[in-house]
């Protein structure tokens, strides 16, 4: 960008955001006008200020909460607080504060643009997406620039934006988003441990060689407010000159500083002797967090005061308050985060991702050092093939880099370097120091733009990872297609050189992985898919348009490219015309269908099933007796054996025939009740394989169609189970589609009211309606506490039939079956909920599914019913001699085991189907 007059870098943290520059049009050297840009905010009500730092924080408002004018700034009156006085607001108003936003970006189980933030906030707070949260901050740091330089607006400068160097595809993705959605068009994106060792080179820039006292092996230790970062560079001098080679990153850790603060938190409320609730835990964290910046701040008190307002008869007195003592901080982030260990040691993995605390999967081992020590060992192999080092079990740094808030105290650097000696002999290992942890990313990201410029020394090495296309063939194990190698520079373009058949209108999907791990595969190297070493990234599905239509598949080359931005491309490229389709990745939440492709030859006789569905539903069945079709099952069962048995590759095929199928369902009722019966056991859970959304999508244009034969029963029973069956793949829309069709129906009928009529539903089969209504889990919570009153008001007039107790169970369920979260009713729902069930006059055998499935452990507090409301459910599971596999997830938080995942859904899955929760 040659016409900038500046070069801002931007850091866009976890904890805080903050923003440097270079003025271009100054005289003399470059680096004397690197400055950080204070940013003026909010630090109290209609109190402004400048601060280094813009806290990544966002208050969200009640109406009429704020007097007028006290969010004014300079540039308007936003609706949400940023900065500052956010933070500050919102350890005073629990529920409220959108903090960690940075953190979300890269949870890939949640719709990170769906508004779910704050996590766990009571009902009427306006709430935020991630991608939204960060968009604030980053439009917070622009509209102030842009105040300071009016003649030079930030979206015309050469804007350099930090990430995390372990963030995936996505998130990257995402965060471009973010800054897109700020003003931020024009932007190049820089690894966080990069900027921090272009900041600590750029002060050495006259003395590089003597400032790295012969070190040859760099290692960068970023620990961040939410992630943690290991780098490897490799200094070198070559022909007199210095070089500087990134050779290594490791893998995405979810543990920084909000971990320390959670650790803070959970002792500061044993302490207090209350288990607080979701919103009470939230402000503790938050009180605990400024607790520990100020103890760990120079000329620290020796202890400082949390405190958390009380809430409901539980907690008794207004406000709950502890100590932190200076002590106790050093104590947690020495023997719990930087613990000395041996060279053998190896992470704790406890099998499962962290409890969600605060809704975040947090990494389960917390001790950085163990993180190192095996980033270490990973990345043995590469090197000794960058430095010429014999191969070591465990690799020798020359020298550490250590970035990030937590390491502000002499004690926490000199503890790692210290622990990090001891696994080898000789001399310690040296400390390269950085001036200003807390600024140093923005520094550094400003000055990665004047070594574009040719000023200062470039961080060499390309893409830390390699990417790769799976490929799939029958009666083969996976393996995948090199489309992107290690060390690839940002900015190329790579033609892929083998050719594919690409398939033209209709939907494909892309499984694209990519590796940290030390690979020699280049472009076209077909290699076999190790699930343990090749992360998975977002999948690509899409329908790819032929321009002008003609043939069905066309020859492409797949074309990758790392572009200038600092993002994974891929696109596929026409052979034989002038067509070109971009590939995009899917960002808005994975569900279960993001997995391997089955792939496996189709039995012997499948071609015989497809004939008899073509036999009933083909364009000559007219010659067909309609009546024969009743035996449609029977006859498939004989070819392909008994139904239970076929698995999801083969139903999916048989679902192909069914849809091209459709438009013949309506022959005969006959033809209907079976059409939807089959369609449905093919698609059934509606995810679980690849383009199931998009078959559940094209299946759902039979629901605006309606039921042809509505004066049969039967055909109005299979017609809800059809769509109870593949409603896990149907999107919120259509999920809200039904609910609004099928609601009126749910309550009992009032002999003082007219029936309810709604036009093309009738109340037939109504257990039937009741179930299909209660596996739509992505409707909103407000909606789900609507239908579950109506199905408790059903248990009163008609008694605790099956069906209902199951509905209750489905819809106030603490962990979705496949729809997110942060749609689960409120955990009160539920606790009153589970009381009501306790109450009626029924077994408590019959009670054990809806009692285990409202009383489930998440691990995540603003889900989970209080600790004596589960020991309630658990003496009544133990009554009803419940099994250990329906015990044990009300008692921890488990995934869901297969037989639970039959139970959940009401139905048999596919054979060799396995759902990950």
């Amino acid at each position: 960008m040659t016409d900038s007059r500046f070069i801002v870098g931007i850091d866009l943290g976890t904890t805080n955001s903050a923003l440097a520059a270079i003025d271009l049009g100054r005289e003399g050297d470059l680096v004397e006008s690197l400055a950080v840009v204070p940013v003026p905010q909010l630090v109290a009500a209609g109190e402004l200020a400048e601060r280094p730092l813009l806290p990544s924080a966002a208050y969200v408002p009640g109406e009429h909460e704020l007097p007028p004018g006290s969010r004014a700034l300079p540039w308007g009156e936003p609706e949400v607080v940023v900065g500052e006085w956010a933070k500050v607001q919102g350890s005073r108003v629990p529920g409220r504060l959108v903090a960690s936003a940075k953190s979300w970006l890269s949870h890939p189980r949640v719709d990170r643009t769906a508004p779910i933030l704050p996590w766990g906030a009571p009902e009427g707070v306006t709430r935020l997406s991630p991608v939204d949260a960060s968009a604030l901050f980053l439009g917070h740091l622009r509209a102030a620039w842009d105040h300071a330089h009016p003649q030079a607006p930030l979206a015309a400068q050469e804007v350099v934006l930090t990430v995390p160097a372990s963030f995936d595809e996505g998130a990257r993705e995402l965060t471009v988003r973010a800054a897109r959605q700020a003003g931020l068009a024009r932007l190049t994106l820089l690894e966080e441990p990069q900027a921090a060792f272009h900041d600590w080179a750029a002060r050495h820039r006259a003395d590089l060689q003597a400032a790295l006292a012969g070190a040859s092996l760099v290692l960068v230790v970023d620990v961040g407010g939410g992630t943690t970062d290991f780098t490897l560079i490799h200094a070198a001098v070559k022909q007199g000159t210095p070089t500087l080679t990134r050779i290594a990153v490791g893998d995405h850790l979810l543990l920084g500083g909000d971990n320390v603060d959670i650790t803070l938190a959970r002792r500061v409320e044993h302490r207090l002797g209350a288990r607080l609730d979701a919103v009470q835990w939230s402000t503790l964290v938050q009180a605990c967090r400024a607790a520990k910046e100020a103890l760990l701040a120079e000329r620290a008190p020796a202890s400082a005061g949390v405190s958390v307002a009380g809430r409901g008869s539980r907690l008794v007195g207004g406000t709950l308050s502890a100590e932190i003592t200076r002590a106790e901080v050093r104590e947690v982030l020495l023997e719990g985060f930087f613990p000395a260990i041996g060279p053998e040691d190896v992470p704790r993995r406890a099998g499962r991702a962290g409890l969600l605390e605060l809704g975040l999967p947090y990494e389960s081992e917390p001790a950085i050092t163990r993180h190192a020590l095996a980033f270490l060992r990973d990345h043995a192999t590469e090197v000794a093939e960058a430095i010429g080092r014999p191969v070591a079990t465990l690799p020798r740094p020359d020298a550490i880099l250590l970035n990030g808030g937590v390491f502000t105290p002499r004690e926490v650097r000199e503890r790692l370097r210290d622990v990090m000696s001891s696994w080898f002999p000789g001399e310690p290992v040296s400390l390269l120091e950085n001036a200003r942890l807390d600024v140093a990313v923005a520094r550094g990201a400003a000055s990665s733009g004047l070594v574009r410029r040719g000023v200062g020394l470039r961080i060499g090495g390309g893409s830390a990872r390699a990417y790769y296309v799976a490929v799939d063939a029958p009666g083969e194990a996976a393996r995948a297609l090199c489309v992107i190698p290690r060390h690839l520079e940002e900015g190329r373009e790579i033609a892929v050189p083998r050719t594919f058949s690409l398939l033209v209108d209709r939907p494909v999907r892309f499984r694209v992985y990519a590796t940290r791990r030390a690979r020699f595969d280049q472009p076209g190297d077909l290699v076999d898919l190790d699930e343990a070493a090749f992360q998975p990234l977002p999948p690509i599905e899409t329908v790819l348009r032929a321009p002008g239509g003609g043939k069905a598949e066309i020859p492409v080359r797949l074309h990758a490219a790392l572009t200038d931005i600092g993002t994974l491309e891929l696109w596929c490229v026409a052979e034989d015309r002038d067509a070109r389709w971009k590939l995009e990745f899917q960002l808005r939440g994975t569900s279960s269908d993001t997995g391997p492709t089955e792939v496996e030859a189709m039995p012997r006789r499948f071609a015989d099933a497809r004939a008899l569905v073509e036999l009933y539903y083909g364009k000559k069945a007219a010659a067909v007796d309609p009546r024969a079709v009743k035996g449609l099952f029977r006859e498939l069962e004989k070819v392909l054996g008994p139904r239970d048995g076929w698995t999801t590759p083969v139903i999916r095929e048989l679902w192909a025939s069914l849809h091209a199928a459709m438009p013949r369902r309506r022959r005969s009722a006959d033809h209907e009740r079976l059409w939807c019966s089959l369609t449905g056991w093919c698609l059934r859970p509606g995810f679980g394989a690849p383009l199931d959304s998009w078959r559940a999508a094209e299946t759902f244009r039979a629901f605006g169609e309606g039921l042809q034969f509505q004066s049969e029963p039967h055909n109005w029973q299979a017609w809800w189970i059809l769509w109870r069956r593949i409603a896990g793949g149907l999107d919120e829309a259509a999920q809200a589609r039904i609910l609004e069709l099928v609601m009126p129906f749910v309550p009992p009928a009032d002999p003082r009211k007219a029936k309810p009529r709604v036009a093309g539903v009738r109340a037939e089969a109504i257990d039937e309606l009741i179930r299909l209504a209660a596996s739509l889990e992505r409707v909103p919570a407000d909606r789900k506490r609507d239908l579950g009153e109506a199905v408790f008001a059903r248990v009163e007039r008609e008694g605790a039939a099956p069906h209902l107790l199951w509905a209750i169970g489905r819809i106030g369920a603490r962990v979705p079956f496949h729809g997110s979260a942060h749609t689960s009713v409120p955990k009160e729902v539920a606790e009153d909920w589970i009381s009501r069930l306790l109450a009626l006059p029924t077994s408590r055998a019959e009670l054990a599914f809806p009692l285990s499935q409202l009383a489930r452990a998440s691990g995540d507090r603003a889900r989970d019913v209080e600790p004596e409301v589960r020991d309630a459910v658990l003496a009544a599971l133990a009554q009803a001699r419940a099994p250990e596999d329906v015990i044990r997830p009300v008692r921890e938080a488990v995934a869901l085991g297969a037989a639970e995942e039959q139970r959940i859904f009401g139905d048999a899955l596919p054979a060799g189907l396995r759902l990950i929760a």
